[in-house]
């Protein structure tokens, strides 16, 4: 396929080979209206992380959530044993931190930039209170906070029937159906976790990563560079994981 394509024409290309859609992005800020982006642009205040910078620390008070306007996250916690666990992938529009000021008060997780992060910092106050005068900011929190718990159970169910590399391209599905472009021929992931990461986010060995991502690369069904994942044939990805919608 020559030339690169728009997502959208990507994307309807994918329909029509039976593919089966690939969902838009779907993060907070991408689900609030421009007024109620302006209007929480003023309750807070704009700041830029570099590489490898920590934005919040497991255990520590709760005061205000992250909007990522541009950038990476992966959100970790540490074991008694001092092992790092990844336990989320955060990208551009989503929001971190939300949960802990409404639930424990701490927070419950570590929050680092995987590369140059720019956030919308707000305080927790103030954004209760901006979801309680737009409704329309309400419905979309709630949407995005319905979808995490889902794909949070799906995760679970899958880590008890599913083999580590079902789990892997459960995982780069979930990627670009979240964070994909349309690119000449495939769907451009951005893959800011090194595969030690990319095995903890999933729940298998970096062995099996490797391995996986080693066949699949040699079959052309993905294509990988520096921190970055190009999915080349949707389908039998698809069909590994074991996904039939």
């Amino acid at each position: 396929m020559a030339g690169s394509l728009t997502r959208e024409a990507f994307l309807g290309d994918m329909n029509l080979h039976g593919m089966g859609p690939i969902p838009e992005p779907q993060g907070f800020w991408d689900l609030l209206a421009d007024t109620e982006q302006s209007v929480l642009s003023g309750l807070g205040r704009m700041s830029v992380f570099p590489p490898g910078a920590t934005l919040c620390v497991e255990g520590e008070p709760a005061t205000h959530v992250f909007i990522l306007l541009a950038g990476w996250v992966k959100v970790l916690s540490v074991t008694i044993q001092g092992q790092e666990l990844v336990l989320a992938l955060r990208g551009p529009g989503d929001i971190v931190g939300e949960v802990a000021g409404e639930a424990t008060g701490y927070r419950t997780a570590t929050v680092q930039a995987t590369g140059t992060v720019r956030t919308l910092i707000v305080g927790h106050d103030k954004f209760s209170s901006f979801l309680d005068s737009y409704l329309g900011a309400s419905h979309a929190f709630r949407r995005v906070a319905m979808q995490r718990w889902s794909e949070t159970a799906a995760m679970l169910r899958r880590r008890s029937v599913a083999s580590g590399a079902q789990r892997l391209a459960f995982l780069l599905l979930d990627l670009a159906g979240q964070h994909g472009s349309g690119t000449a021929g495939g769907i451009y992931v951005a893959m800011p976790l090194s595969q030690e990461e990319l095995a903890s986010l999933a729940g298998t060995s970096r062995a099996t990563v490797t391995r996986a991502l080693g066949n699949w690369r040699q079959r052309g069904f993905i294509r990988t560079g520096q921190r970055r994942i190009t999915i080349m044939d949707l389908a039998a990805l698809r069909q590994i994981a074991g996904d039939r919608t």
